[in-house]
């Protein structure tokens, strides 16, 4: 038999994940112009591109528009998707090994980092990762509720993450309206009592991780006026030495937009978007019947590491905050699959750039490999995943040149489709997918939204006659 990578045995490659980083590993597989390679990418939902479907704000259009590309890779004919297919549920490991000579793991980071503090597990505490999932129509959270009958919410930590969610309890109907936001999700909001929206940071300004276009459109919101507090806009002298010496104007940018923000002075707009610098939560306080209504905070001082970063360390100053809502935003971390090693204080499968690792010996696990925030953890933005997703496929090519690879016993592609028919007989291929997303264009087009989506799984397929 001739090494995999010919017409008349291709390299069999299998993606678990079909977000950004699974999809940039296939197009930099399929640019290897001297190898023949097949791509089957597996989804447990029947709509592809992860978080750039379910994460990306519905106001990011612009950001969204990247699934074009993705649907240019997917026209590859050596390209298969098989959607509503589930990872240790309808196919194992070993089934992978039995038909694929290498496989890659890109699930992302599907779940969050608590705070550790007394109270959160409070009615009204949420992860703003079922925020961000429920707004954006996932299935999994298309049932969660959120009181948005509160007066004011907290959004705890200073990611893009966190400004999207402050950003979206602050829309007006109309800004929504042009908006993919889940039909009832935009009903609630619409209906939301919120007046006072906090985004609090532990560090400072300097060190806040959102990017300065996020901090450009929070200070354009029609119908919220947004604030940083003056005394905190200010920086500390070990932020000051920072920013002076970096010669990143990115961060010198920031620092004097946050500034600007903190010289506005009220325009009379529905709600208030206050963001907050060098405080951390250290309980959330509930009621008798156990609803969340305020949060204790202390205030933070920085100071410098060993390592030379500046850390916050909390002060003897106190002061409690009314809130009816809190969503913290304080990390992603991914989700161990069956089989598969996983370090789980760094919350990333057990890998070297991007190559596999067993635990018990440090070396690579042959076939094995992984890419985007379940390598890495949840860092960067959507074009971060593509040189990250190339590292990962450099160290899949070399393997195969060292003839470092799985040895399938049923390598090919009627074999897989076979198999994944008898085990999930609803599963959903490319072109299915491009059916439900004409359906969904055409509901937004009759209603003026970029698109209306189906948050029901059995009403997508229902929709393919399944």
């Amino acid at each position: 038999m001739t090494q995999p990578g010919t017409e008349s045995n291709p390299l069999r490659v299998a993606i678990i994940g079909s977000g950004p980083a699974a999809f940039y590993a296939a197009d930099h597989l399929f640019k290897q112009n001297n190898l023949v390679i097949e791509v089957d990418m597996y989804d447990r939902l029947p709509t592809p591109f992860g978080l750039v479907r379910g994460g990306v704000a519905p106001d990011h259009q612009k950001i969204k528009s990247v699934t074009k590309v993705f649907d240019g890779i997917a026209s590859n004919p050596r390209f298969r998707f098989f959607g509503n297919v589930e990872y240790g549920v309808h196919v194992t490991l070993d089934d992978l090994k039995d038909h694929y000579h290498q496989i890659l793991y890109a699930t992302g980071a599907q779940t969050d980092r608590r705070m550790g503090i007394p109270g959160e597990d409070l009615k009204g505490s949420h992860p703003a990762t079922e925020f961000v999932a429920w707004y954006n129509g996932h299935p999994d959270f298309r049932n969660c509720q959120f009181d948005l009958s509160v007066e004011s919410v907290a959004v705890v930590g200073v990611g893009n993450v966190a400004i999207d969610v402050a950003r979206m309890l602050c829309l007006t109907p109309e800004e929504l309206a042009e908006t993919d936001t889940a039909d009832y999700a935009q009903a609630a909001l619409k209906n939301s009592r919120i007046k006072e929206v906090y985004v609090l940071g532990r560090r400072g300004p300097a060190q806040a991780a959102f990017t300065n276009p996020e901090i450009k459109e929070i200070g354009e919101l029609a119908g919220a006026d947004a604030f940083v507090r003056p005394e905190e806009a200010q920086l500390d002298e070990l932020s000051r030495a920072e920013v002076d010496s970096s010669k990143d104007r990115t961060l010198v940018k920031k620092v004097e937009m946050l500034q600007e923000l903190a010289r506005r002075q009220p325009t009379g707009k529905a709600r208030q978007l206050t963001i907050r610098f060098l405080v951390s939560p250290v309980e959330l306080i509930g009621d008798e019947s156990g609803r969340l209504v305020k949060m204790r905070l202390v205030k933070n001082a920085l100071y410098k590491t060993d390592a030379g970063t500046l850390s916050p360390k909390a002060t003897d100053h106190f002061e409690e905050l009314p809130v009816g809502l809190v969503f913290r935003s304080v990390g992603y971390r991914g989700v161990p699959l069956p089989g598969v090693p996983f370090n789980d204080r760094w919350g990333v499968i057990l890998n070297e750039k991007g190559r596999v690792i067993d635990p018990n010996t440090q070396q690579p696990i042959v076939g094995q490999y992984t890419s985007g925030w379940i390598k890495r953890g949840p860092s960067g933005v959507v074009g971060t995943n593509k040189p990250d997703s190339v590292e990962t496929v450099m160290c899949m090519l070399e393997d195969l040149q060292k003839g470092s690879i799985l040895n399938p016993a049923k390598p090919s592609w009627s074999d897989a489709e076979q198999w994944v028919k008898q085990r999930q007989p609803r599963y959903v291929s490319y072109a299915d997918w491009q059916k439900l997303d004409q359906i969904e264009l055409e509901r937004g087009k009759a209603q003026g939204s970029p698109r209306v989506k189906f948050t029901r799984v059995e009403d997508m397929l229902a929709a393919l006659g399944r």
